[in-house]
């Protein structure tokens, strides 16, 4: 299945953390990254105030359903040391599911397509890069 996953970081070395979690991606069985988009600078949207963002958006191939992708990309947030303390709040690493394939999933704690993405900027222009269909 064709997928798409927004990254983000503003917390520490952002590049380092961007980067370790597509390394972490790449090493998992049933995923494969095809492609990833531009990383862009931007403002915090809601929440504590708090640092600038790098985000981009990822095209993936997955074997994965989508409560297992959901799981491991919660467990790479985790590994790099993403705290849920606060809502919105600063994260090393932020790992979204926009979109997999055709589905539309809205179930507790799993809302595809992303129930905010067309909303803000900073995911749909990396997501547009790499996704004509946008």
């Amino acid at each position: 299945m064709l997928c798409y996953i927004g990254i983000g970081s503003n917390l520490g070395d952002r590049e380092k953390y961007i980067e370790s979690a597509i390394k972490k991606l790449k090493s998992i069985k049933g995923i494969e990254v095809k492609r990833a988009s531009s990383i862009y600078e931007t403002d915090p949207v809601g929440g504590p105030r708090q640092g600038k963002y790098l985000n981009g958006a990822l095209e993936l191939e997955t074997e994965l359903e989508p409560r297992e992708l959901l799981a491991k990309l919660q467990a790479i947030e985790n590994e790099l040391g993403r705290k849920r303390l606060v809502k919105n709040a600063a994260r090393t690493i932020d790992l979204d599911i926009l979109l997999y394939g055709d589905k539309e999933i809205d179930e507790p704690g799993l809302k595809i397509p992303h129930s905010r993405m067309r909303d803000r900027e900073f995911v749909m222009k990396p997501l547009k890069e790499i996704y004509a269909g946008i």
